[in-house]
């Protein structure tokens, strides 16, 4: 198994040769043995264990157990106490992902108060089988088929290729010591129920069971990457993205089938959870929406439009006398010039002494008219929104420069005539949105 294990670090793991990691150690015999691999390769790594006391003194003599093993190894090792079942009870989970939201928690805290990019841990093959059943049984997609992924970001399982029953040769070979957790042979929960009653059947259905197993898992993963590379092409040609915003026509959508398929991997990274309603959006009417805890999914005549959370829309900010430009909320320089220059719609000239200090931008309120430029009389802004054909998003995202309650530049697009440089003008100021 250990040049097994050398040749898959080689070719899928090199950066664990390179670099510091932390391993995950509980003192089972799958962690124990991926210790002992990694030693005998050389590897630099650093041990982390989690008492999370649910067993009394067999948990004090799992964390004996391993500082043992860190002195043997001589590696260093960082510990951590868990009152696991306090934890479950304030927020509700079973002692199981209790257990799971504490480690990983502590884990990436140690990663980053020790500049280590790479947690490795021991999930094996059968880990990968049990975690495809238990997905199964609950039902799932493509990406649960999958199961364990061998590698993220920051995780690494360099096992996950070996079955438990070639670990547990190894540890027998090497005569090395584990401990043993006597609740993995509780059957009341379903992963051990798995293990010990559903997975030996399946086993036994052919001798190379697990092998093909992998096998099949492969395939799926194969295919997903296809599924990937398709859904990223179709997303990039079909959404548009303006103005801070993700636009998209709602007939190119309804067009594609299975559509709710397509909605789900659309959608689902924004974090919407309501396929039935964002699939009603396709046919709604404008002004109908979908929300997840992150985002805004809005129809607008023949658009869906997409929109992060904000809470800009409850600030208002001041620009005194003597500011030259500002960065919040959107960047405008402010100069005093001694004649219009260059004109755009993301210029301003006003006459100094019609401005009434601080400035302020915000966003709209209900009753704001202006004067546009050049136009006689005022107009309703709603009324200007609506004539320039803005999405409800544009509305909302819509900055104004005003002076005291007058309106003085619906910033980028239309200036208020009330402002504007005359013959009598004697201080131009130049706003420039940058």
């Amino acid at each position: 198994m250990l040049d097994s294990f050398k040749n898959h670090i080689e070719s899928k793991f090199p950066n664990l040769k390179k670099e510091v990691f932390i391993l995950a150690v509980s003192g089972g015999v799958d962690s124990v043995v991926l210790a002992r691999l990694c030693a005998s390769c050389k590897m630099d790594f650093v041990l982390a264990h989690c008492n999370f006391h649910l067993r009394g003194e067999e948990s004090n003599k799992d964390e004996v157990f391993v500082r043992e093993l860190a002195a043997e190894l001589k590696k260093n090792l960082h510990v951590t106490h868990f009152a696991t079942n306090d934890y479950a009870d304030k927020n509700k989970l079973s002692v199981q992902l209790a257990a799971r939201d504490l480690r990983y928690t502590w884990f990436v805290e140690l990663m980053k108060d020790h500049n280590i990019k790479t947690l490795v841990t021991a999930h094996h093959a059968d880990d990968n089988l049990e975690t495809f059943l238990i997905n199964l049984s609950r039902g799932t997609g493509i990406e649960g088929l999958i199961g364990i992924p061998a590698k993220t970001e920051t995780i690494s399982r360099p096992l996950l290729t070996f079955s438990r029953d070639e670990i547990m040769a190894y540890a027998k070979e090497h005569r090395l010591l584990w401990r043993e957790d006597a609740s993995n042979k509780d059957t009341k929960y379903l992963r051990n129920n798995i293990r010990h009653t559903i997975v030996p059947h399946l086993k036994e259905l052919h001798p190379t069971f697990l092998d093909n197993f992998l096998k099949t898992q492969q395939h799926l993963s194969d295919t997903l990457e296809i599924t990937q590379v398709y859904l990223k092409d179709l997303k990039k040609r079909l959404f548009h993205f303006e103005n801070g915003q993700e636009k998209v026509k709602a007939a190119s959508l309804l067009a594609l089938k299975p559509t709710k398929s397509h909605l789900f991997h659309f959608f689902r990274d924004y974090g919407f959870t309501q396929w039935d309603d964002i699939y009603g959006l396709l046919t709604a009417n404008s002004g109908k929406e979908v929300h997840s805890p992150t985002h805004r999914l809005l129809k607008d005549r023949e658009f869906l439009l997409l929109q992060k959370n904000t809470s800009e829309d409850d600030y208002t900010y001041e620009i005194t006398e003597d500011q030259l430009g500002i960065t919040s909320p959107i960047p405008v320089k402010i100069t005093k010039v001694n004649e219009i220059g260059k004109i755009s719609q993301n210029i301003l000239y006003v006459d100094k002494e019609k401005l009434k200090y601080p400035l302020t931008i915000r966003k709209r309120e209900k009753g704001d008219y202006f004067c546009p430029l050049g136009m006689v009389g005022k107009k309703k802004l709603s009324k200007y929104f609506k004539d320039e054909k803005l999405d409800t998003f544009s509305k909302e995202n819509q900055w104004l420069l005003c002076s005291g309650n007058q309106i003085v530049w619906v910033i980028g697009k239309r200036a208020d005539d009330r402002f504007k440089i005359t013959q009598s003008t004697k201080i131009i100021v130049k706003f420039s949105l940058e």
